[in-house]
């Protein structure tokens, strides 16, 4: 009878737990350091989506993969891949003007290009390390890495 007691009350417990997470908004957050186009590609069309089911996400770029941020983005970054014909880029900014998606580049990326913000897309920023470190483990945080 005891542990019947016991294991209702965990059960209460973890239900209340879980109902209580789910009242909050879920969040994502994609790295992204792949290079190539098809992979960051993917990486926004799975960040669209997780948004369209009522995720909160940003992007962290690093590596070859901010490369997307630029203004001036190589070739890659902007051309259209199969099946739609979107580019990593293009969907990117898509999702930053019509969804609020917040992109950041790693801190090191811009100082390793010699370059500063003006380079990147308008609403692109650099991420602070102590600002991302703690959304990265902050409660009901999804973290996505390509």
């Amino acid at each position: 009878m005891r542990l019947t007691k016991i294991l209702t009350a965990s059960a209460l417990a973890l239900g209340m737990a879980t109902s209580a997470q789910a009242d909050g908004p879920n969040k994502l957050i994609t790295i992204l350091t792949a290079p190539e186009p098809q992979t960051q590609l993917m990486a926004m069309v799975l960040t669209m989506n997780a948004m369209s089911a009522g995720a909160e996400a940003e992007v962290l770029l690093c590596g070859p993969a901010a490369d997307i941020a630029l203004k001036d983005a190589p070739a890659e970054a902007t051309a259209g891949q199969p099946p739609k014909n979107a580019s990593p880029q293009g969907l990117m900014k898509m999702l930053m003007e019509k969804k609020g998606l917040k992109v950041q580049v790693c801190a090191i990326y811009l100082p390793g290009k010699s370059a500063d913000a003006s380079v990147l897309l308008d609403g692109v920023t650099a991420a602070a390390p102590n600002a991302m470190g703690a959304a990265i483990v902050a409660e009901d945080t999804t973290v996505m890495s390509f």
